[in-house]
């Protein structure tokens, strides 16, 4: 089965209204040809479920300006002064959740779980709204799993099938979304052939992964950047 498309082919599957798991943690393992092409899409009042949203005019940064967000659920929003703006006049809404619990959530969606309980955020501002109760003497908050319509994850090699592995730390958020999404689109930066993977190092198995595109970056000094 051929799982590969064009960044731009890939995109036409999300739809309006969608809800969107995006991997990355700031623009590491964050899928930028997928985001870029998603801003050529007519798809709109989409909800982003991603760790931040990106940096000013990049990644989710860029989505962000095109007008195309409703709703941002994620960590950590205020190193993208573009999203803070959007939020202040009324043009974005922004659901924080602390971060372990937002991992947690999304490795809930994915195992099939109905929530769970977290200290972490009793007693301040983020429980509000969300069932808390008392176990064992000690005070804990209910939080639902995330699930998506649609995962963007980014990995550093898929193989034909699609069994992906990644580069270090862009094995943040991703792994964990691929399993959280009734489709999951992953932006490689080489697909090699079938059986170059040894079975212990793949990270995220084929049966996951609907879609490969590959990057159209190319990594220097660290950083990915567009071919001159």
């Amino acid at each position: 089965m051929n799982k590969y498309k064009k960044a731009d082919e890939a995109v036409k599957l999300i739809k309006s209204g969608d809800t969107v798991l995006v991997g990355g943690f700031g623009l590491s393992g964050t899928p930028l040809t997928l985001l870029d092409a998603l801003t050529h899409h007519h798809a709109k009042e989409l909800t982003v479920i991603s760790n931040n949203l990106g940096e000013e005019g990049r990644g989710l940064g860029k989505l962000l300006l095109s007008g195309q967000l409703k709703k941002a659920i994620g960590s950590y929003f205020t190193t993208n002064r573009d999203a803070v703006a959007a939020w202040s006049r009324g043009e974005l809404e922004i659901e924080l959740i602390p971060q372990g619990t937002l991992a947690e959530a999304i490795r809930a969606g994915g195992a099939g779980l109905g929530g769970f309980y977290t200290k972490t955020a009793v007693g301040t501002k983020l429980a509000e709204g969300k069932e808390v109760r008392e176990i064992d003497g000690e005070w804990y908050l209910f939080q639902k799993p995330l699930k998506g319509d649609v995962a963007l994850i980014k990995a550093a090699k898929a193989d034909k099938l699609g069994n992906l592995v990644y580069h270090r730390t862009a094995r943040n958020f991703n792994p964990a979304m691929a399993t959280a999404a009734d489709l999951v689109i992953a932006e490689v930066d080489e697909i090699v052939e079938t059986g170059t993977f040894h079975p212990e190092e793949v990270v995220t198995p084929h049966v996951y992964v609907d879609v490969v595109v590959r990057n159209r970056y190319v990594k220097k000094g660290g950083k990915y950047v567009v071919p001159s």
